[in-house]
Order: C-alpha cells, then structure tokens, then sequence
C-alpha cells in the first residue's frame, strides 16, 4: 500500500467511525492534505461503497460550495458534490430528526428532478436544460462529521460533501414555467430571516451548477440518471438550526418548503408532511 492510499483508508476509517458513534473527529486534512481533491473524492467513494454494500439506494447528487457567501463561510474557492441516499430524503417526515445529525446547518436551494440521463460526451447548457423533468423549492439539512466544521475542501470532499439530509417541496414547475437564475430566496428560522440570496449566487446560475456536476460526475465515471434528484446549491448563507427550530425558505416564482426540526431524543417520524 501506498502512502497516499494509506492516507484514503485513515482518513474513510477516522469518518466512519465518527459517523458511527455520532462523535465529530478531527479534521482529515492530516493525512489527506488540502490539495489533492482527487485523494478526498477517493475516500468519498470508499465510504459510498460501504453505504451501498449496506442497502441503501441512491436518490441523487448534491452540488456543494457554489455561493460566494457559504464559501466565505467555509473558506474554500471551489464547488464540489456529494452522493445522496432515498433515506436523506425526510419530506414526508413529521420532524426533521436531530438524533441523525450532528452539527446541522440548513440552506435554501432549487432542486432538479431529471428526466434524462446525462452521459453524453460532451455536455452542453442545451443539454442540461433539456434533461431537467422540473426543478423543486428545497432546503438541504448540511451536517459534518468534522468538529465545529473546520474544513478545508478535502475535508468536506471526503465526507460526501458536508451531506445530511434534504426536504423538497410540493411545487414541480418545468423550466418553461420557470427561470432558476431570476429567483430570490429568503429563509426564516422562527419567522426571524436568517439567510437572503437569488439565483445568480449559485455559480452565477444553478443552470450552470448542474452543468459542472453533470460533466464532473461523467469524468468521474458515475454520469446523472433519469429520476436523479439533484441539489442545486446553497442561494445564500446556510444558518445553524436547534432542536424544536421551524425552517421555512420562500424561492419567488417557485415556492416554498419548510420544515421542523424534532427534539433530540425524539424518534424519525413519517406520519405528517412538512415541505410545503
């Protein structure tokens, strides 16, 4: 084994375990570096794998970092996405349930349903625009397993992209009833407005987001599929949320979706919907 690839298997085994004992580690930049992104997706895939060997099913991807302002939240430069699971979907759940999370943030996105695949050789705008079935207001519940979230990208690379959990809304518009760079999003926790951005903060356009995912999960030899759901990226600051907290985000011309977050000894419920 090479050192490098020494390094993949401390730092998937470091992440493993703190997601298996809901105990934040310490970040993987140690043995990874803050270069090699290439090594971080690396140990994004082994950690995948392990969930797939497992039973569970892919649902999707998510496009990670594309605003200015979660960005300079983070302190990285650069986008990057994440593999999301059918049981990260909690739209149908009572409560967000905090007893599968451990430091959460929430962010405001338009998500994208897909009606084709996207596997071509050379992708195109025209494409990706085509091979949307209809976008969905969306509020991605981001979590680290890296205490207090001090990440560089290889930190969040390796552990798929800060992923959580996600909640879409009710409304399905085709990109003929709507514009995603024209929206403007503001997000509530409490009824208190927390987070403010538009479409534009998303890679100047979540279009263009889900065209640099669509051609990176290709070179990556896993190209977006038909039924896929595909978080766009943040449309402003994500914002910390609490036991009991409402999160309600409103994205103009597409509508809203919210959600409430359980206490932390409260079980996963699935009776009620709350992504309006």
């Amino acid at each position: 084994m090479t050192e490098r690839e020494e390094a993949i298997r401390i730092a998937a085994d470091r992440l493993l375990v703190a997601a298996e004992k809901r105990e934040p580690c310490a970040p993987v930049r140690d043995v990874l570096g803050t270069v090699d992104v290439d090594a971080a997706y690396q140990v994004q895939r082994r950690l995948i794998e392990l969930r797939l060997a497992g039973g569970a099913v892919v649902s999707g991807r998510k496009i990670g970092l594309t605003s200015p302002a979660v960005q300079r939240q983070l302190g990285v430069d650069q986008p990057d996405f994440g593999v999301l699971f059918a049981d990260m979907d909690v739209s149908g759940h009572a409560g967000v349930p905090m007893s599968r999370l451990l430091q959460p943030k929430a962010e405001a996105e338009i998500a994208f349903v897909l009606g084709t695949d996207l596997d071509g050789d050379d992708i195109a705008p025209a494409d990706v625009r085509a091979a949307v079935a209809y976008a969905v207001p969306a509020l991605e519940i981001v979590d680290s397993r890296v205490a207090d979230w001090d990440i560089t990208i290889t930190d969040t690379v390796a552990d798929n992209a800060s992923s959580g959990l996600y909640v879409l809304g009710e409304a399905r518009l085709p990109l003929t009833a709507f514009e995603p760079r024209e929206a403007v999003m503001r997000m509530y926790v409490d009824g208190v407005l927390v987070s403010e951005g538009n479409g534009a903060a998303c890679l100047g356009d979540p279009l263009d987001a889900l065209l640099w995912l669509a051609r990176t999960a290709r070179a990556y030899g896993e190209p977006l599929r038909a039924g896929q759901v595909v978080l766009s990226g943040a449309l402003g600051p994500m914002s910390g949320v609490t036991p009991g907290a409402t999160v309600r985000a409103e994205i103009s011309g597409l509508g809203t979706v919210s959600a409430t977050f359980s206490d932390n000894n409260d079980k996963d419920g699935k009776d009620d919907k709350d992504a309006a």
